[in-house]
This record gives C-alpha cells, structure tokens and sequence, in this order.
C-alpha cells in the first residue's frame, strides 16, 4: 500500500482507533482464550458501531478459526481480526459516468455535510478532466444555496439557483437543462435534507427524482447519500429511508476524521448493502478520499 495512502487513513482515523479499535487490541494481550475474551470482543465490536449482525458474524468466524488453527492465546488473534474486517468491506465499483451530462443526486440530513461534500467531489471531478455544473435545489435552505454558490465562485463552476422555498424539482430541471447545453460532462444536484421522519419532505424528494428522469431519460445516474460518520448506528435508519425513497446507489462517509465510530462502515455494508464510495479524512478537498476496505482497516487497527 502507497505510504501517503496509509498515512492519510491512519491521520483520519485517530479517533476510531483510540477510542473503540484501541481497546481491542489492549485486551489483545498473552492471556488465554476463554468465554470472558468472547463476550469483552463482543462487547467491544458494538461500542465501535459495527453493529449487532456484523459483530456475531464476526465473533461466529473468529471461533472457527480460534477451533481450526488451535488457537490458545488472545494474541493469536491479532491477525485473524484483521482478515474478517477487511472481508467484510466491499472494494466500490469504478466510478464510469459515460452519459453526457451524468446526473449526480446528492441526498442526506441536513448537517452531513453533504453540500460540502459536494464542492469537494465536484472539484475532484474538475481535476479528472470533466466540466461541471452545480444545482441548488435544496431551497429550503438559503444558507445552503449561498454556501454552493461561494463553493461554486471558488472553484469556478457554474450553480444553478432558485428563489429560497422555492420548488426543489424546477432547480434540478433547470440545471439538467444547463447542463445539456452548455456540454457539461457531470451535473450535481444538492438536494433538501430534511429528516427521513417528515413523509412530505421524503414524497418531495421522489418528485425530484421524477422531474429529474423527464428531463434526461437515464437520469439519475447516481443517488449517493452523505452520512455523518459522528451519528454513528443512527444513521442507518435514516440511511433505509432514503434508500426506499429515490434507490440510493452509493454512500460517502463524511467527517470520518472527527468521529470515534467509524465501525458503522461495516453496519452500511452488511445492512444496507450499498457501496461505500468516498471517506472524508479532513476538511481539504483532496480529503475526500476514495474508499479503500484495507487502508481503512490498517488504518483503525494501526495501534495492533
């Protein structure tokens, strides 16, 4: 693994590691192996917000192989632990947009960090070679329409804006619109980020998507849902409604640096099923770091 790579994920995810991977590996000592070592990694694998079916898949593996191998010592488990967590992450599928322009819906709470998220991967694909263009229908939101537009100013593309509350699905077809003619490769919408808990606000999110396929049959070509690494289990939930809503097609994990849960990388992955596309490792664009299952278990199990 490039050491830059390494080194990036292991500054990012400080807090995980210290906080939750940290304690496994200091129970990971010389002593024998017994139903108290089972129960504590049991313990500890949900404190870290892998999850509850993870965690039993896990723990169900670690005796197989505790079995097989012999296995006497909890140190001895040191390197089976790492194993099962990296292939329990998917490695993402390449990102290939060959529609033109490709429709990106970007969906989440309010508070993800989504619309930032999204500054940052439209200057990733600026730097990629692809002309981009913005949209800010989240209109329930000024200071989130204001926020894209000093993004946009600084990286120099283009936004597409509505009046404040005004209609979500008139933003994203005015900017497909724009995209089409002025020969964007890639249009990003931004979308309101209400709480999946208000079905109205859900319902006005489906309308998007609708406005968004009559606009450009195809479209979307991606949902991807930001989630705040900082609410750790939480988000799931939140994560299945907009699932159900507009088929999210990928996740990007946002704050990973400033949060002590990044086990609930494992929980989307096994309750969720979706790739995981992006991890955010600090505030820089170049931050925004495309996911890597064993850079991120290297990077949250350095300490072992």
């Amino acid at each position: 693994m490039n050491e830059n790579v390494f080194s990036k994920w292991k500054t990012g995810l400080t807090r995980t590691r210290k906080t939750t991977f940290g304690r496994i590996a200091n129970m990971l000592g010389a002593s024998e192996i017994d139903a108290d070592t089972w129960d504590e990694l049991e313990a500890l694998f949900i404190q870290a917000d892998m999850g509850l079916e993870t965690t039993e898949e896990i723990i169900e593996a670690l005796k197989r192989i505790q079995q097989q191998q012999g296995l006497t010592r909890t140190d001895e488990l040191r390197a089976s632990i790492k194993t099962e967590l990296i292939a329990r992450l998917d490695v993402p599928p390449p990102i290939n947009f060959d529609a033109q322009p490709s429709v990106i819906l970007v969906v989440g709470v309010n508070g993800s960090g989504k619309t930032t998220t999204m500054a940052k991967l439209g200057q990733r694909f600026q730097q990629q070679g692809k002309k981009v263009i913005f949209g800010a229908a989240d209109t329930f939101r000024a200071a989130a329409i204001e926020q894209l537009q000093i993004w946009g100013e600084r990286l120099n593309i283009p936004v597409i804006a509505g009046q404040s509350e005004g209609d979500q699905g008139a933003v994203a077809f005015d900017t497909i619109q724009a995209a089409i003619a002025r020969k964007a490769d890639i249009a990003m919408i931004d979308t309101a980020g209400r709480l999946h808990t208000r079905f109205n606000l859900m319902e006005e999110l489906k309308k998007v998507k609708r406005v968004v396929t009559k606009a450009l049959p195809g479209a979307p070509h991606a949902v991807w849902l930001v989630m705040d690494a900082n609410t750790g289990q939480n988000a799931l939930h939140q994560a299945r409604a907009f699932k159900d809503t507009v088929d999210v097609t990928g996740v990007i994990l946002a704050k990973l640096d400033s949060s002590a849960r990044g086990g609930m990388a494992f929980a989307i992955q096994r309750e969720l099923g979706l790739p995981i596309f992006f991890a955010g490792l600090g505030e820089k664009a170049e931050d925004l770091a495309p996911f890597d299952p064993e850079a991120f278990v290297e990077g949250i199990l350095a300490d072992f």
